[in-house]
């Protein structure tokens, strides 16, 4: 052999070996299998399902929130600067603890000022009673006329008057000085504060809000097709998606007017003391619609790619794939097929 064979003989055997690697890393020495859907053999016939339409009851789930029944909103009834505030949004307050201080110097001051009247009318009223009695004395032995008398008595009746009014401006400067001192009226949780120190509290203005965690409940605008068969007591179901929880309720109110704008019944429920329950929070009410006919399989049988669902069917001796759309879960294991299948298809499990 020639040197200039040589030469050439060692690069074409590395393309040669370098073509044969890319054709069999391509397939090329390997069985191929046409594209398509492979046949099976049905052999497991003894373990599908066949597809049934049943009659199950349905339930709609309607926005709801919750709110508690017992709730207030603190305001203070008299123009006053506030001292004092003990409380702040979350702390756990009972029916009589003393919530806001305001401002009494000149309230006190007001009642000094009626008390010492009083006790000027009291005086003078002890003159007027010596006086009528003089009076009645010697009008008995006719040393003094009749308009005396009169005199007499009439001063004695105004001053009667005056004291008891004196008496009023007291009481009323002791409540007066009462609304300084704002207490809870419940048992309750604070939920907001309004208001600091210093600040100058005017009647009817927000100082503070409560609720009482033991009476909260679901709060929801149901259709009027579906809220007129509800009655009083009626158990229903309630979602927490936040918590991904379902609790029991019953009905405890039913508005029994609609809205004119929605068409809606406010429907109340009560539910039980629990801890992660907050007002506000979003819920949805389970309400009864009535019965439907669905379509149901086992949520074992339906497979899930993404967002397509697939189940396998046999269907003239082969078993193929179909895709479905699944609905929601109506009872435990089972879920609503909406489309994809019909009564009577036969399932397979899904192959391993």
């Amino acid at each position: 052999m020639t040197s200039i064979h040589r030469k050439w003989l060692l690069p074409l055997v590395a393309i040669i070996a370098l073509l044969l690697i890319i054709a069999w890393m391509a397939g090329s020495f390997r069985d191929k299998i046409e594209p398509g859907l492979q046949a099976l053999e049905a052999t497991a016939t003894g373990e599908s399902w066949s597809v049934p339409r049943v009659e199950v009851a349905v339930t709609e789930p309607v926005p709801a929130s919750i709110g508690a029944r017992q709730a207030t909103t603190i305001s203070s009834r008299t123009l006053a600067r506030i001292t004092d505030i003990t409380v702040r949004a979350g702390d756990t307050v009972s029916q009589g603890q003393m919530l806001i201080e305001l401002e009494r110097s000149d309230l006190q001051a007001r009642l000094a000022q009626t008390s010492e009247k009083v006790n000027a009318v009291e005086a003078r009223f002890k003159e007027a009673q010596q006086s009528l009695k003089r009076a009645q004395q010697l009008h008995t032995q006719n040393l003094v006329a009749v308009a005396v008398l009169d005199e007499a008595r009439s001063n004695h009746d105004a001053l009667i008057a005056e004291l008891a009014t004196a008496r009023q401006t007291v009481k009323e400067a002791e409540v007066a000085i009462s609304f300084t001192e704002i207490r809870s009226p419940i048992d309750g949780r604070v939920v907001e504060r309004y208001a600091e120190p210093g600040d100058t509290a005017s009647p009817g203005d927000k100082l503070l809000s409560l609720y009482n965690p033991l009476s909260l409940r679901i709060e929801a605008a149901v259709r009027e097709t579906i809220a007129l068969p509800l009655e009083l007591g009626q158990a229903l179901e309630v979602e927490i998606p936040s918590l991904d929880r379902t609790l029991p309720a019953q009905i405890e109110e039913l508005v029994p007017a609609a809205d004119p704008a929605s068409r809606s019944f406010m429907v109340r429920a009560r539910v039980e003391y629990d801890g992660q329950l907050l007002p506000g929070m979003y819920a949805r009410l389970l309400v009864p619609a009535g019965r439907e006919s669905l379509l149901l399989v086992p949520r074992d049988l339906v497979t899930g790619y993404g967002q397509l669902d697939i189940v396998w069917v046999i269907e003239d001796g082969r078993t193929d794939r179909r895709f479905i759309r699944a609905g929601r879960e109506i009872s435990p294991g089972m879920i609503e097929v909406i489309s994809g299948l019909d009564e009577g298809d036969r399932l397979l499990p899904p192959p391993l």
